[in-house]
């Protein structure tokens, strides 16, 4: 690898497990120190996140004109009881929102120069109720999966919920940082994991049919994102180790 920097990097985790707060600390790292400590070059994010937003705000609108929701639906049943709260019509709703992020990544390889610089930074989170990390990595393109290296955010589900109910901002619920789900909406759809299952054929590679995707993980228990020192220092570690994969990969 003559460059020293990533293509791509995905990030994954539970929900408010630390994804949104280790791109805010890179971001504010300056580019020779990040190319030096983390490999990461130019910075351009990939998250689904404000696609799923503006998608549930599209139906309110359509909602308001007196039409029928297109997408989402404002409630869900859960244990039995109707609850407010947007959930998506359709589970391959969620693939998606994979593939519309390809297709994002896809038109900066217009550019054959466009990883000289930039690495690209995807962002997600799955649970299996909605089928979980092994589908949605099998709508990844070609593209994406022969340049991924993923860093997952391995905290607890309490630990998850925890976090999730400290960054609550009612008032902006579109916010990257500050958005949240209320307990049981995320118990619903994040509770159950299949990471675990997912990574445990091969401690270093992602098994994604015949692709191999290089992954390390990123230990936020106790909480290491908090601490901007502390979180530098370990991903640091994090990302030596994942480089090292990847160049593994590339002989």
């Amino acid at each position: 690898m003559s460059r020293q920097i990533f293509d791509i990097v995905i990030l994954n985790g539970r929900p408010a497990s630390g994804k949104s707060e280790i791109i805010d600390y890179l971001k504010k790292v300056p580019l020779a120190e990040r190319i030096r400590r983390f490999h990461i070059g130019e910075f351009e994010e990939f998250d689904d996140f404000p696609i799923l937003w503006e998608r549930f705000e599209d139906d309110d609108i359509w909602e308001s004109h007196g039409k029928a929701r297109l997408i989402s639906n404002a409630t869900y049943e859960y244990e039995g009881e109707v609850r407010p709260g947007y959930v998506f019509k359709e589970q391959f709703f969620w693939h998606y929102l994979i593939e519309r992020l390809c297709m994002n990544y896809g038109k900066r390889l217009r550019d054959p120069a466009y990883h000289e610089t930039t690495t690209a930074v995807f962002e997600f989170a799955r649970g299996s109720q909605h089928g979980g990390f092994a589908e949605a990595y099998r709508y990844l393109s070609k593209d994406v999966l022969e340049r991924a290296n993923t860093i997952y955010i391995s905290v607890t589900w309490e630990e998850s919920l925890r976090k999730n109910r400290r960054r609550r901002n009612p008032d902006k619920p579109d916010s990257i940082l500050e958005h949240s789900l209320e307990d049981k909406k995320i118990e619903f759809l994040y509770k159950e994991s299949d990471w675990e299952s997912f990574s445990a054929p091969d401690p270093e590679y992602l098994r994604v049919g015949e692709r191999r995707v290089p992954y390390a993980v990123f230990e936020n228990m106790p909480e290491k994102t908090d601490k901007p020192a502390v979180l530098g220092a370990h991903l640091e570690e994090v990302c030596a180790l994942l480089w090292e994969r990847r160049r593994g990969l590339a002989c």
